[in-house]
């Protein structure tokens, strides 16, 4: 049995950080990092049924088109998206009564929909970027086992490319759901490797007014090329969401509007656009699903 203080409930059975109760999820799950973009999306439902918020954590399920869908705000972060994954896997996976793991498992389909910058010229602004692995720069997966989902090669030839220096933690990289790229593919949509940081300055290549242990970084990530693969964007979610959910058993996919790009120096003249697109896009892609 789950220790209670291994697994926390609330009062009333939820779930501790995300208040949440099983009934109130859908097995189709879009991910935002920003609270105030969950509305944005369900702006577009036919109707909600349910919705709550717990600190940076707000949640609604409704209906799109006959599909049933819950939006969820992660916060920023990988050490949100730790208790996310974690909290959401428990609702479907776990009897909270019993506090025992079920016998049959699972798994649910988890779309991130965010923004970032672009690091390389070819991807402009206003575009849109699906990760076909993420490269998780932020150590925080490598508390789990992850050899058996993680891509040894990649991790390998990025250490040796970045020179890479070992005590901030070994990088990990973990592929994205087959299942969901063919889903949401298209022409328009450009496919790469996205690196998560677990930080938004230093982390990322940012001075302000401290130094930081790699200045080049940045520039050594822009040139890194594996069987063709580049690394197309920097952000804070991807690489963690598709380690646990690989571990967990679920699909993950992540799709970010590109509002920024960092090689050329552009920003979006309307983000706001570029972002909405992205929403309605996917929303018709789940519901022919």
């Amino acid at each position: 049995m789950i220790q209670n203080s291994e697994l926390i409930l609330n009062p009333d059975g939820s779930v501790y950080h995300l208040n949440l109760r099983p009934e109130h999820i859908a097995h189709d799950i879009i991910f935002v990092g920003d609270q105030n973009r969950v509305e944005k999306i369900t702006q577009f439902f036919d109707s909600i049924e349910y919705s709550t918020q717990k600190r940076e954590f707000k949640t609604q399920t409704g209906m799109y088109k006959g599909k049933r869908i819950s939006v969820i705000s992660t916060g920023i972060g990988p050490d949100n998206i730790d208790i996310v994954l974690n909290e959401l896997d428990a609702l479907v996976n776990i009897d909270l009564e019993t506090r025992q793991p079920k016998e049959d498992l699972i798994s649910l389909n988890i779309i991130r929909i965010g923004t970032s910058g672009s690091l390389q010229a070819s991807i402009p602004v206003d575009s849109f970027v699906m990760s076909k692995m993420g490269l998780g720069l932020d150590n925080m997966l490598r508390s789990y086992l992850i050899d058996e989902v993680s891509n040894h090669a990649v991790e390998d030839a990025f250490v040796l490319h970045t020179n890479w220096d070992i005590k901030k933690g070994k990088p990990y990289a973990i592929a994205c759901s087959e299942k969901l790229e063919k889903l949401i593919e298209s022409d328009i949509i450009f496919k790469g490797i996205t690196a998560t940081a677990g930080g938004f300055y230093g982390p990322q290549g940012r001075i302000l007014r401290l130094n930081i242990q790699d200045e080049n970084l940045n520039a050594k990530m822009d040139n890194f090329d594996f069987d063709g693969n580049r690394i197309t964007n920097l952000e804070m979610e991807t690489a963690a969401i598709y380690g646990l959910s690989a571990l967990l058993g679920h699909n993950a996919l992540s799709l970010n509007a590109i509002i920024a790009n960092r090689a050329s120096g552009t920003f979006s003249e309307d983000p706001y656009k570029a972002v909405d697109e992205l929403i309605a896009y996917t929303l018709d892609k789940l519901a022919e699903k």
